[in-house]
């Protein structure tokens, strides 16, 4: 065995997965050592008061983490989104706690208090059994973002298999920043969604391969909707925030460029389905 070849083993012997995390152990590994604090956690029994009504087993944080602490020695606020609890989908409860805690992050901003922000999406969108109510706290979840990224950059993080959704994927394109890695997945409606709605023979979900090679973290990096693509491992992610957050707010959010993605759109010839390599050819070019 080479050096080279000796020394990839032992840095992957060494790598802790940041997916197989859970959203609070993915908060905590992504602050400053000693510094996380959460706020609302499961012990003050913040539960959704629908899901219970339908015969739903709620859970104690309705599957919303935040917590605050440091990075870099910097204040910050996570939230983390578990997507083990009914499929990471937003609700009047879960989603509250992050328009919240965004809300007070810009408060703490305009007070003096460079307060960062990080958002781990694992989430499916608007939670089906609180329609509305999940509705409206997205909404407010995107108002916070654009609100806050005007103090400080907002980096949105997707991670895992779940991807994001729905209203969050609108959320995930306000962040100043998008990170994904290979596993993830990012889009607006998802595969299952498409399938009912357009047919197997346009989106068959049960294709994974085709599904990851349009919606997954190498894709829309490649096709200039994520920020960084980095590898499952904690530290790559620790890593990456502090280089984000170092470069500062960028020139111009991309949801500011939305000209020049809908000029995208509508160069593409949607009478044949396009491949991987055919959204990467659209996307790819001056994006100035």
């Amino acid at each position: 065995m080479t050096d080279a070849s000796a020394n990839n083993v032992t840095r992957l012997l060494q790598s802790r997965s940041f997916v197989e995390l859970g959203a609070r152990e993915r908060a905590r590994a992504l602050l400053d050592a000693g510094s996380f604090r959460e706020l609302l956690d499961p012990f003050d029994r913040v539960t959704s008061p629908w899901l219970s009504k339908q015969g739903i087993v709620t859970q104690a944080d309705d599957g919303v983490v935040v917590a605050k602490g440091t990075i870099d020695g910097q204040p910050a606020v996570i939230t983390a989104i578990e997507g083990a609890f009914q499929g990471g989908s937003m609700g009047e409860v879960g989603g509250a706690k992050i328009a919240g805690s965004l809300e007070l992050a810009a408060e703490d901003n305009r007070n003096g208090i460079p307060t960062r922000a990080v958002l781990l999406l694992e989430t499916g969108g608007v939670r089906l059994q609180e329609a509305n109510l999940g509705l409206a706290a997205i909404a407010e979840i995107q108002a916070a973002i654009v609100e806050l990224r005007e103090h400080q950059p907002v980096i949105g993080v997707v991670a895992g298999s779940v991807g994001c959704f729905g209203g969050m994927g609108i959320a995930a394109g306000l962040c100043s920043y998008l990170v994904a890695t290979r596993e993830a997945r990012i889009g607006l409606n998802g595969p299952q969604v498409i399938e009912q709605e357009a047919g197997i023979e346009e989106y068959d979900s049960r294709d994974r391969p085709f599904i990851w090679s349009l919606t997954g973290g190498e894709q829309r990096h490649a096709s200039g909707l994520v920020d960084s693509y980095v590898a499952d491992d904690s530290d790559a992610f620790r890593a990456e925030l502090h280089k984000l957050f170092a470069q500062g707010k960028p020139a111009q959010p991309r949801s500011r460029r939305h000209a020049w993605f809908l000029q995208r759109l509508t160069d593409a010839d949607t009478r044949e389905q396009l491949d991987a390599a055919g959204v990467r050819a659209l996307y790819q070019g001056d994006a100035q």
